[in-house]
């Protein structure tokens, strides 16, 4: 008997795996980025955002690393997965249960009443002689694996567009002081001009033309405060908070350029949970071509029962009245009409998807990088001239109100200088603001390390 149990035992360490030893494919990766700047630094596996050395974005990022309802949704769907490789993996170990039942009948007067009393707990186990258990335990780990990729994937994302969405809003905010500034200024110019239209020192003409010039202003302060209102209510979204006020803290003029993470562009694929995520897809995909396969080989079951056994129920807890039965089962199939053959095939139609999406993830990912870099690039070329455009805009103001006022030129000339001045502070914000979102989606990226520090925080 002892030796039947250690050959039942050494049969699934002995049985085959069916189906393909998972290999990673081969990546053809670049060798460097083209658009990577001079002073790049390895700075990805840091918390990059603590370098804005603002209080208020990192208790933000805090608040919604905590409270972010789409890394909670991550969360339970890791437990989900976890879940179903414990119940998987319990088909590779024997299933106990107990069972009590009594019966009685009585046929006639002559034979008396029969009574059956049975008391019994039993077992059933399956041989995973061919793989077939093991490999669907490898997809379901595979899975839980992905999903957790998948919650640091909403991790990266959560604090990219926190950080960018604060980023804005300290734009829309400093937009806003410029707007209501200016507004100000041509309010006073239509008041003085208006004035001085009816002593007959001005043309009503240049009364209207700095009219225009407030309206100009007055109808982009509420169009800045709708904005910055929909920048609120989409942060408070991501801070798993009901829509309202953001607290504030450094100015956008402030806010020092952060450095630039570096490193070769296989990097990308061990710092990306995009990429790992859909890694252990294809793993899974993998290991479910061998259960697949394992359905054309028989299985093989044993099940047993051991207890007590009585006519009496008062002799049944006493007296000889021990039970016991065992018995194995083998069963495989003969005719399937292809359904075992198709179900290989799906498999390994899925097994190609999934290795065909892990390839595509990779491509993207050197794409977003080589796109989020030349983007910064460019946006440091726009800055430059855009700051450049304002200075040249204020000064040409200055002298054009010069003029004005020494009877040199008229009125347009100024209206014309300022009308170029105003678009160009908001747009010069703007890109100030895009500039810093641009080297954040470098960290969102190229990944990074840092996922981990953040990871920690959601706890």
């Amino acid at each position: 008997m002892r030796r039947l149990v250690v050959l039942l035992v050494a049969l699934p360490l002995a049985g085959c795996m069916m189906g393909p030893k998972y290999q990673r494919p081969a990546v053809e990766a670049p060798s460097a980025y083209r658009y990577e700047a001079a002073e790049a630094r390895d700075t990805a596996n840091a918390p990059w955002w603590q370098q804005f050395k603002d209080p208020a974005l990192d208790s933000l990022i805090d608040e919604a690393l905590a409270r972010n309802l789409n890394v909670k949704i991550a969360a339970a769907n890791i437990e989900q997965a976890a879940a179903v490789l414990t119940q998987t993996r319990a088909a590779l170990y024997p299933q106990a249960g107990y069972g009590a039942t009594t019966s009685g009948q009585r046929k006639s007067e002559k034979v008396g009443s029969i009574y059956a009393n049975d008391v019994l707990a039993g077992a059933t186990w399956e041989i995973d002689l061919w793989g077939r258990i093991r490999r669907q335990s490898e997809a379901a780990r595979a899975q839980v694996l992905a999903s957790e990729e998948a919650r640091r994937g909403v991790i990266l994302s959560l604090v990219s567009s926190v950080a960018s969405g604060y980023l804005q809003l300290r734009a829309l905010d400093e937009q806003l002081v410029i707007a209501t500034r200016t507004k100000a200024a041509y309010a006073e110019s239509v008041k003085l001009f208006d004035l001085q239209f009816k002593y007959g020192l001005k043309s009503r003409m240049t009364v209207e033309q700095a009219r225009t010039q407030y309206e100009t202003a007055a109808a982009a302060v509420p169009q800045i405060e709708s904005q910055i209102a929909q920048a609120e209510n989409a942060l408070s979204v991501l801070l798993g908070r009901n829509p309202g006020p953001i607290q504030r803290g450094t100015a956008i003029a402030g806010f020092a350029m952060l450095d630039i993470p570096a490193g070769v562009p296989s990097q990308v694929l061990e710092r990306r949970p995009d990429i790992r995520q859909a890694e252990q897809k294809l793993i899974a995909a993998n290991a479910q071509i061998g259960a697949a396969k394992a359905l054309y080989f028989p299985t093989i079951s044993l099940t047993g029962a051991l207890g007590i056994a009585s006519l009496d129920l008062a002799k049944l807890f006493s007296g000889p009245s021990g039970a016991w039965s065992y018995a194995g089962s083998i069963a495989g199939p003969i005719f399937s009409a292809g359904a075992i053959k198709a179900q290989v095939r799906q498999t390994e139609a899925a097994q190609k998807a999934a290795e065909l999406g892990y390839l595509a993830a990779i491509q993207s990912a050197f794409a977003d990088v080589e796109t989020t870099l030349v983007t910064r690039a460019k946006l440091v070329e726009q800055l430059a001239a855009e700051t450049r455009l304002v200075a040249a805009s204020k000064e040409y103001a200055r002298l054009a109100r010069l003029q004005f006022d020494g009877g040199v030129a008229p009125y347009i000339t100024v209206l014309q200088a300022e009308q170029q001045l105003f678009p160009a502070e908001l747009n010069e914000v703007q890109l100030r603001a895009s500039l810093f979102v641009a080297t954040v989606n470098i960290y969102k990226a190229m990944g990074g390390g840092w996922i981990a520090v953040a990871e920690q925080r959601t706890r």
